[in-house]
């Protein structure tokens, strides 16, 4: 363009700096809600005639009220999710080392198989005969997915990983029940167990029990001995645990267990570390659940989409939820309730798609590949842990598993610097958090899980961010206290918003 370029071109503050248009005081350049861009009358719809019959609707079924649906063109709506999309931060963005949770990087070729139509556009409703693909891919699942847990058979209708432990629950609370062993009402949990399992456990109407773990962060056996007994329904534990280390003594607790009379429970979320390398059924675990949205590649967080598979050994087969899918005379069906089942627990048969990604993630990796996926993950958090071993506490000695803890007690002691200030540090410089506060055991705990999808780049990155957030914790400890400062939204008042929140747009 002549003359340079056009001013018009600039940001508001760039404008107002070269003097094209004079700064407005009082301008709020913050994001509007969609609900304050609606200006009525506007729209971006444009609805085809209707070509069937109208049905009339029952008076008691039409509103009386507004609907107070935001009115914004086109442009506005694509401009607003655009605008939300640039203020979230994902695994797309940046490191993103969510303990336990698996926020790993999914191939992009798993959403494309779960986009096609054959997948995406059938209802619930349509006979078998119709969707007769879709049933072998969640029979397909089933079977890879019980050869890589070593159970019978899996049941995919949970919707995400807590609801998977409430069914879970549910079994062990059936098979006891048909045994007519009533006095078996006590699920025991860890002290560093996640805290879904004794709500799961609350909720199934068992009482719970902590068992205490030893200084290395396993499970105590002299401690789990004192607490088992006839009232004795199950053990539920995650191993590796959620200090990210691999309780050698499995086969002894899980045996404890059994020969009281009760059943081993497997919490499947860290299952990234040991795919390929050991089943849950050869630990002597009779129930699994497994958490598809954080393993087996479907974008995880944000509420979802999630899925909470349980599987589990032929003992507890005739619990599982129904209908269940069988082949019968070369086609597949739903078969009929056994009345030992404990019934649906969700509505038709689960998330399918997010069962599509899966099959198409172990497909496209095979049982090698997998198992890779595994040995990458525990190497990237050994190296993560090695790198930062005497720089930062670390609670539990020697080799981890997928993720490792840091405790940042001493540092709060000596300068008053918090995990919760560390993790904020960190936005700063364009990385998520690892989790806070978890286990429980830890004080100023920090759980590293750097996934098997980063790079030694990116690891290595990483280390050099948090040495400097922790030299600039004891040169300058009143800076974290206000990070982040070059977010979008800095530090907000968590406690307010924790009793207050607002939840709802005001008219």
């Amino acid at each position: 363009m002549r003359g340079g370029p056009d001013p018009c071109w600039h940001f508001h503050g760039d404008l107002c700096r070269i003097g094209a248009i004079p700064e407005v005081t009082g301008m709020d350049m913050s994001m509007k809600l969609i609900f304050e861009k609606s200006i009525a009358g506007r729209g971006c719809d444009l609805l085809p005639e209707c070509d069937v019959p109208v049905a009339a609707v029952g008076n008691k079924f039409i509103r009386n009220s507004e609907i107070h649906l935001p009115e914004v063109s086109e442009t506005e709506l694509s401009r607003h999710y655009t605008e939300l999309m640039k203020r979230t931060f994902g695994v797309n963005d940046g490191f993103y080392p969510l303990g336990s949770c698996t926020m790993k990087y999914n191939p992009k070729v798993n959403d494309e198989v779960a986009g096609l139509p054959g997948f995406a556009e059938i209802h619930p409703l349509q006979p078998v005969g119709t969707v007769q693909g879709c049933l072998e891919v969640m029979k397909l699942a089933e079977e890879y997915l019980c050869e890589i847990t070593g159970m019978e058979a899996m049941d995919f209708q949970p919707a995400a990983g807590a609801h998977g432990e409430f069914t879970g629950l549910k079994l062990i609370a059936a098979y006891h029940k048909e045994r007519k062993d009533t006095k078996r009402t006590k699920i025991i949990v860890p002290d560093s167990a996640h805290g879904t399992n004794p709500a799961s456990a609350a909720m199934s109407g068992f009482s719970v029990v902590n068992v205490a773990s030893t200084k290395e962060g396993y499970v105590d056996p002299e401690e789990l001995r004192k607490v088992v007994g006839e009232d004795t329904a199950g053990f539920m534990l995650t191993n590796p645990n959620t200090v990210g280390m691999f309780d050698e003594n499995i086969l002894e607790l899980t045996k404890i267990i059994h020969d009281a009379g009760g059943l081993n429970y497997y919490d499947g979320a860290n299952l990234n570390a040991i795919m390929g390398l050991v089943r849950p059924g050869d630990m002597g675990f009779d129930v699994v659940h497994l958490n598809l949205h954080k393993t087996f590649s479907t974008p995880h967080g944000g509420g979802g989409p999630g899925s909470g598979p349980v599987g589990c050994k032929e003992r507890l087969v005739r619990y599982l939820p129904t209908p269940r899918i069988i082949l019968k005379d070369g086609r597949y069906e739903f078969a009929e309730k056994p009345l030992e089942s404990i019934g649906r627990v969700k509505a038709f048969y689960g998330n399918f798609r997010v069962v599509v990604r899966a099959l198409a993630y172990i497909l496209t990796l095979g049982g090698e590949g997998l198992r890779n996926a595994s040995e990458n993950a525990v190497l990237n958090a050994n190296y993560m842990m090695q790198k930062l071993q005497g720089i930062f506490d670390m609670p539990f000695s020697g080799h981890c598993m997928h993720e490792f803890v840091i405790s940042l007690e001493q540092l709060k002691q000596e300068k008053g610097v918090s995990a919760l200030d560390f993790a904020k540090t960190l936005l700063d410089y364009g990385m998520h958090p690892p989790t806070m506060y978890f286990p429980l055991i830890v004080h100023e705990a920090l759980m590293v899980e750097p996934t098997e999808t980063e790079t030694k780049e990116n690891l290595e990155l990483a280390v050099e961010v948090y040495k400097a957030v922790l030299e600039q914790a004891r040169k300058e400890p009143e800076m974290l206290h206000q990070s982040p400062a070059k977010t979008v939204i800095g530090r907000p008042d968590e406690v307010m918003a924790a009793r207050n929140p607002v939840l709802r747009y005001q008219f």
